[in-house]
């Protein structure tokens, strides 16, 4: 049987059905029971898998008395059709997103930070534009952030730009700016500049937020390359536990601007930090490879075309 495959054929002469067809038998190990999953006679069904080994130009499966089993060049043609019907099946969920109106889920990961600032009043004004769509959020430091959008288990991340961490993810949106600035107790020596060095900072009680943040590591480098040793006065796990600790004369600290509450500035007062890096750029990303649904499309659109 074996000759010359011939694409042209393959795409005018056969049809999904018996691709679908196909792949049953495959998972069947039997033309007859892949013939009942798809409600086909078993004849009919034997006929199309011959059809298509004849288009194809060579034996699909090896026949034994129990069934039978995917050639090399079977287990090829099924690989490529799972991914090709999974597109179909993208294709079905997107366009019943337009006759049905926008429904489904979309994962989203971030830093606390984000989430507090911006992106809770994002989902907020998402979810009244589209009810029928649900929001499943991720919350975790920079690096666990991108590394979810690289593995696929996220549909959206959202993150704020270090050496590096953009690297591998080709599908990245620029969201926003803003700045890191220092927090102090009101009536602190450094409350009175007009900007403030790391290196200044440090001279007196730092309180350090987790070492896996990409803020840390900033934070550690710029110690280094003064040649100071990074000694922290605290370490806590997040911005709002560190300013907690300024409020009640602990030490200093830095965070993203615009996080303090009305409650916080009665007791701290931030001073803009005079540093290259303090200036952030926040930035969305999706997986690679994969296609983007009607909802997750709508959802970035929020982020990137009109933010809040």
């Amino acid at each position: 049987m074996s000759k010359a495959f011939n694409k042209v054929h393959l795409i005018r002469q056969v049809d999904l059905f018996t691709l679908k067809l196909f792949l049953s038998v495959v998972e069947e190990g039997q033309v007859g029971r892949a013939a009942a999953r798809e409600n086909i006679a078993a004849s009919a069904a034997t006929k199309r898998i011959q059809d298509l080994e004849e288009i194809v130009g060579m034996p699909l499966f090896e026949r034994n008395p129990r069934g039978v089993i995917p050639t090399a060049a079977g287990l090829v043609l099924a690989r490529h059709l799972t991914q090709v019907f999974g597109i179909f099946e993208d294709i079905r969920s997107d366009i019943s997103e337009f006759t049905e109106g926008v429904r489904g889920l979309v994962r989203v990961a971030s830093t606390g930070g984000i989430i507090f600032q911006y992106l809770s009043r994002e989902i907020g004004e998402f979810a009244r534009s589209f009810p029928q769509v649900d929001i499943d959020l991720r919350e975790g430091a920079n690096p666990e952030v991108v590394r979810t959008v690289l593995q696929g288990e996220v549909d959206v991340g959202v993150f704020a730009a270090a050496p590096g961490l953009t690297d591998e993810l080709p599908n990245v949106l620029e969201y926003r700016t803003d700045r890191l600035v220092a927090v102090v107790p009101i009536g602190h020596p450094l409350a009175r500049q007009s900007g403030v060095k790391i290196v200044e900072l440090l001279a007196h009680n730092y309180i350090a937020i987790a070492p896996f943040t990409s803020l840390m590591a900033q934070v550690r480098h710029a110690a280094g390359s003064a040649g100071i040793p990074f000694k922290p006065k605290y370490s806590v796990n997040s911005v709002y536990a560190a300013a907690s600790l300024v409020r009640v004369n602990q030490g200093v600290t830095i965070q993203p601007d615009h996080m303090l509450t009305p409650q916080d500035l009665k007791f701290v007062q931030t001073v803009p930090l005079d540093e290259p890096w303090a200036a952030r750029r926040l930035f969305v990303a999706t997986p690679a490879g994969r296609s983007v649904s009607v909802a997750t499309r709508n959802f970035i659109a929020q982020l990137v075309e009109r933010p809040v």
